[in-house]
């Protein structure tokens, strides 16, 4: 009799522990999230000169694949909200870039910590306002067009972020990373000795392969958006048609393996990396079908779920320069034979006669979230070289991913490295986006801190 006393016990006992088991699980296969995904076409109407490359001697001639913006809203269990957008554009200048933030903010009750614009860095897209202006030779009616152009494109993102938000539902988030290795350091390895070179595996030079990719799910499981990034340049195609280079073709073809989902991608820090070979239509096709089966690969997976609650932060930092120079040093650059050194010599002492300085820093933003108990996202402004992803993963954690060319592309960002061994990532780009020098010795440890010191501060949150 004891013996079936104790069987039915320890049968009670199995069955209230499976019972338990069963609601938790259930618990936490209930979503605990909300988000909501959109986008809207951002072609231009009228064709623009192109942004990316200054031998170009004239304005688009047509379209190749349209230009997106997209945007994806997140809301936690206590209603924490932030939104990240996505545009197929070359990058966009700070005032742009603010006005848009400034703009979603007031609209959502959101601050700057909780919205992050990142640019896929596409050579096939349209100057947007100031961006690169040294490196434009442009007559009054293009700039208006080109002003008009970016006043639109601020409506459109902000319509685009509203219809996010609108569209916010109970849904899952994971996270997973994947690889495509056709990013080629561009300063060890000469373009045209790349096939070779990747023949024999003798490629140079540090290189981040990871695919990070965040999935959203609703609540049926079905996959409603994909946001995932990778650290190279989008610099496959140089002609003169709209194109959203291969990001471009990876972002088609994930939504046309998922219909109804939203695919945004964010460009790594790729400063010096670049898409070898390149040149044609096909081989951008190529490599945005390599991005997207890497991505597809990782959604298939068993990915990591994502539970816990969001955190935001954000700085702008005091970004220090080499030098300023003289009056006397920009009217003797404004007379150079150089043209793009006399831009911007032009450039810097109309802004010298107007506010009667230059300044010695610049306003660098650096944002981190944590979404989560895990993952970190951490995006950094301009074209940032791979050296700041390696080490940030290496500091952080392989849970974070790293964006670069987000919330103002306003120059390159070398590390300490690449700064010394100079050359055009290092600073000689500096003229092109029409900068008074070089950055100081101090900019990778001064970015690096500033994400530790954001990074510290989503954990406490």
């Amino acid at each position: 009799m004891y013996a079936i006393r104790l069987l039915l016990a320890i049968a009670a006992l199995v069955a209230f522990v499976a019972a338990f088991q069963d609601r938790s699980s259930a618990a936490d296969q209930a979503p605990t999230w909300k988000a909501g995904a959109a986008k809207t076409v951002v072609t231009p109407r009228e064709l623009l000169w192109m942004s990316g490359y200054g031998g170009r001697d004239h304005p688009a001639e047509g379209k190749l694949t349209d230009l997106w913006a997209k945007a994806l809203a997140i809301e936690d269990s206590q209603g924490r909200r932030a939104v990240v957008i996505t545009l197929d554009l070359v990058g966009i200048p700070r005032e742009t870039s603010l006005a848009v933030r400034e703009a979603i903010g007031k609209k959502h009750n959101l601050k700057l910590d909780q919205i992050a614009i990142c640019t896929s860095h596409t050579h096939t897209g349209p100057v947007v306002r100031s961006n690169l202006r040294s490196m434009y030779f442009l007559d009054d009616a293009m700039w208006n067009r080109i002003e008009t152009y970016e006043a639109q494109l601020r409506k459109d993102i902000v319509a685009v972020a509203d219809e996010a938000f609108s569209k916010l539902a109970p849904s899952r988030l994971a996270w997973g990373i994947g690889k495509a290795d056709f990013a080629v350091n561009r300063r060890e390895n000469p373009e045209a000795d790349v096939p070779a070179l990747r023949e024999q595996d003798k490629l140079k030079g540090p290189v981040d392969h990871d695919v990070p990719v965040l999935k959203v799910t609703g609540a049926d499981g079905k996959l409603t958006a994909v946001l995932f990034g990778y650290a190279c340049h989008a610099t496959v195609l140089s002609f003169y048609q709209w194109s959203g280079d291969y990001p471009g073709f990876a972002q088609i073809a994930l939504e046309e393996a998922h219909p109804g989902a939203v695919a945004l991608f964010w460009a790594g820090c790729g400063a010096d990396q670049n898409p070898l070979p390149r040149r044609t239509v096909e081989l951008a096709k190529q490599y945005g079908q390599r991005l997207a089966k890497a991505v597809d690969e990782v959604l298939q997976s068993d990915m990591m779920p994502i539970r816990g609650k969001l955190a935001t932060a954000y700085r702008e930092i005091d970004l220090a320069f080499a030098e300023i120079p003289t009056r006397e040093k920009l009217e003797a650059d404004a007379k150079a034979a150089d043209k793009y050194v006399a831009r911007r010599a032009t450039l810097l002492l109309a802004q010298l006669d107007k506010t009667g300085k230059i300044d010695p820093t610049y306003p660098y933003p650096v944002q981190a979230w944590r979404i989560g108990d895990e993952l970190l996202f951490v995006t950094l402004g301009g074209e940032v070289v791979v050296d700041f992803s390696l080490r940030l993963k290496r500091e952080l954690g392989a849970k974070t991913f790293v964006a670069g060319y987000s919330n103002d592309v306003m120059a390159y960002i070398p590390s300490l490295r690449v700064l010394r061994e100079g050359r055009y990532e290092g600073g000689g780009a500096m003229v092109y986006y029409g900068l008074p020098s070089p950055w100081g010795e101090s900019v990778e440890e001064d970015i690096v801190r500033a994400v530790h010191e954001l990074v510290m501060e989503v954990k406490k949150k």
